[in-house]
């Protein structure tokens, strides 16, 4: 029989709510990576498949965004590199010594040559990570918390607004995330990671919506049938799989506080880089 880690205490951390540490690069570095997404947006061409970190990237409408967020009922967030600095797949691997491993499979994933559900079963059978290295991987890196999210996750809450994770990342890594925001997990959309009776990797859940290309988009469709009719739904992440994902979700606003994807912010009507512009 397989079982799942659901939810694991996480550690107190102060810098969780201060912000990702090491995000504010030297002007210079700064100025130099906005100027090359500049340049890249200007000719229509992708810089790399590499995210592009800690530039200077100008917000797109934030303050219509900010209205957007006042409109809608039910905000949506995604995880890795939105909510939290981290990708957490790759710290994992990383924590397990398959991070360079794991590296060439997303680097081929994102260059279109497999599905997302075959990227993630490829990079979990090569980490295999056991009950134990989950638990002391959540113990010895816990996430750390993108800067000011968790204020604007508790005025959303405040507002009696309906807030959910939905993320392609793991439920056992994102429960305690989901936990400090006072999110519940009934709220929260992951995939899940199945472990024998002795708490060796067996495989993960292929029914969670999220374990699929299109999932993010899926899960909220099963959220929508939950809502009235008239219900406004924002979708907040870092990806292309978060851009995808209206419909049905009724407005997408990019968020590039950790990292900016090029086509993310070609495409994506509201844009911001910091969640303090939401409020």
């Amino acid at each position: 029989m397989s079982s799942s880690v659901l939810s694991m205490a996480r550690p107190s951390a102060t810098a969780t709510t201060n912000g990702c540490a090491g995000t504010t690069a030297t002007a210079a570095t700064a100025t130099l990576l906005a100027q090359q997404l500049n340049a890249a947006l200007a000719n229509g061409k992708t810089v790399s498949t590499t995210p592009i970190v800690n530039t200077t990237t100008p917000p797109k409408q934030p303050l219509q965004a900010a209205k957007i967020i006042q409109q809608s009922q039910i905000v949506c967030f995604d995880v890795d590199s939105t909510v939290i600095c981290e990708e957490g797949i790759d710290e994992l691997a990383e924590f397990c010594g398959k991070g360079s491993e794991v590296a060439r499979v997303t680097k081929e994933a994102m260059g279109g040559s497999m599905t997302f559900q075959d990227a993630l079963k490829i990079r979990l059978n090569i980490i295999r990570p056991s009950q134990q290295q989950v638990a002391d991987f959540i113990k010895q890196r816990p996430s750390t918390l993108s800067r000011n999210v968790k204020r604007f996750v508790a005025q959303l809450k405040a507002d009696g607004k309906q807030v959910y994770l939905i993320s392609g990342g793991f439920d056992c890594l994102i429960a305690p995330v989901a936990a400090e925001l006072g999110i519940p997990l009934t709220n929260m959309y992951a995939n899940k990671i199945l472990f024998d009776y002795k708490g060796a990797y067996d495989s993960f859940d292929v029914t969670q919506p999220t374990s699929r290309s299109g999932g993010k988009a899926d899960a909220i469709g099963m959220i929508r049938k939950r809502q009235p009719a008239d219900a406004l739904i924002t979708m907040i992440g870092d990806g292309a799989t978060d851009l995808e994902a209206v419909p049905p979700a009724n407005n997408f606003i990019g968020y590039g506080g950790n990292v900016v994807r090029t086509e993310v912010y070609r495409r994506a009507q509201y844009y911001i880089t910091d969640f303090e512009q939401l409020m």
